[in-house]
């Protein structure tokens, strides 16, 4: 249960009071009414022979106040499309499953591509952008929250408290940023946010001066949480990285978007676990080492758009400056894991912390190096203005693909 103590420039909504999941979920069917409310899920065709997502659709099945459920499906063969219709069939809600591997979707992405307008790369920022486009394309939801598919640990109460402030007609919020206390099995996880984020924002108030888009940033408790919700009318002028920056490049955007009062950020879960990603050391094109290069330049390219220029010097202060406050970091987790009775290995700590350190030297070689690479996707309002039919099209494709396949799935078609 957290405080009510309001840390940086967001608005914090804490939980205060284990509210029970009953009330929330009668009030969001009464917001419904005016607000319909959506959900998308970008999903790896893998994590639907996992353990989590199967899970995730039994909690997601009560969500009566839910219009609508987008899925975004990557790495798909058309039998595991198929497959996948069959999956999801066991949800009561109208949704639709993005086949974005199928020729339809395929063909659609080549028309924009053409015309240098689509998502440059393969990965999650790719499927969650054209789910955001079938969500403008299919019109059927005003309020729309996004979470991952691998949360062991998921609850329906997690997506109540995190779709409620953009859901609720008399607040004033455009997106919402959910958070959670990364804390399983006895230890604290999320080394990516707790020993490359938080110490690299200070270290850029070091090093830079005080601004207030870092103080914006550190203002966040988890700004790597990959849950999140919107109003539907965000999703026309918001530009999303297409790789592991994806989450820093959406508070950015919405830091560039909006004022800092119709935003927020709300705690959704008391323990949270996801399937994690190897440290890999020794490759830096995959697992964390990707992650954190990706991360600090998405960081880098954000404060040069702001103004800052950047050089070798500059590259190597940062790096000192962070190595020295993370190490301090490690000590206070440390010292937190003990007291609650949890364990934390320093040794591990502290080498994620040098790997972290080179890596900000890399994603500062990389910016340096091509300083006009353009790693955002199009926001849909340009794709628009230069393919006015588009979202008719991608509305189409998605129900096509639909009516095809589901043909010969029985009672998938006639449930939906």
């Amino acid at each position: 249960m957290g405080d009510f103590y309001q840390n940086g420039i967001i608005t914090t909504l804490h939980n205060l009071a284990n509210r029970s999941l009953q009330d929330l979920e009668r009030e969001l069917m009464e917001f419904s009414q005016e607000r319909p409310m959506g959900l998308i899920l970008p999903s790896l065709y893998s994590e639907l022979e996992g353990d989590a997502l199967p899970a995730i659709l039994d909690e997601l099945a009560p969500a009566q106040y839910l219009s609508e459920i987008v899925i975004g499906l990557d790495r798909a063969d058309e039998q595991q499309y198929r497959s996948a219709l069959s999956f999801f069939s066991r949800l009561p809600q109208r949704h639709r499953v993005l086949w974005n591997d199928g020729p339809r979707l395929r063909a659609l992405d080549q028309q924009l591509r053409d015309q240098d307008l689509a998502p440059r790369e393969m990965g999650k920022g790719r499927n969650v952008w054209y789910c955001m486009g079938y969500v403008l394309a299919s019109g059927r939801t005003e309020s729309v929250a996004l979470h991952d598919c691998d949360i062991v640990t998921y609850k329906r109460s997690m997506l109540a408290r995190l779709i409620y402030p953009v859901a609720h007609p008399r607040f004033n919020y455009e997106f919402c940023k959910g958070y959670y206390a990364r804390v399983a099995d006895g230890k604290i996880n999320g080394r990516v946010s707790r020993l490359l984020v938080t110490p690299l924002l200070r270290a850029l108030k070091k090093v830079l001066g005080e601004m207030e888009y870092i103080e914006y940033m550190d203002s966040f408790r988890y700004p790597l949480a990959g849950e999140f919700s919107f109003r539907r009318d965000v999703l026309n002028d918001i530009r999303i990285p297409s790789d592991w920056g994806l989450e820093i490049g959406v508070l950015s955007e919405m830091y560039r978007n909006f004022a800092n009062n119709r935003l927020c950020q709300a705690d959704i879960a008391d323990v949270y676990d996801h399937k994690h990603q190897d440290l890999s050391a020794e490759n830096d094109q995959g697992g964390l080492s990707k992650m954190s290069i990706d991360i600090a330049k998405a960081l880098f390219r954000k404060l040069a758009t702001r103004g800052i220029t950047f050089n070798s010097e500059t590259f190597r202060s940062l790096k000192a400056t962070y190595y020295r406050i993370a190490l301090d970091f490690v000590e206070t987790y440390h010292n937190d894991a003990v007291m609650n009775g949890l364990t934390l290995d320093i040794h591990n700590e502290e080498q994620a912390v040098e790997l972290f350190a080179e890596n900000i030297m890399k994603a500062g070689e990389a910016f340096l190096a091509r300083p006009m690479e353009r790693p955002f996707i199009p926001s849909w309002s340009r794709v628009i203005s230069a393919k006015p039919d588009v979202l008719t099209q991608l509305r189409d494709a998605v129900e096509e693909d639909h009516e095809e396949f589901s043909r010969s799935g029985g009672s998938y078609a006639a449930a939906n």
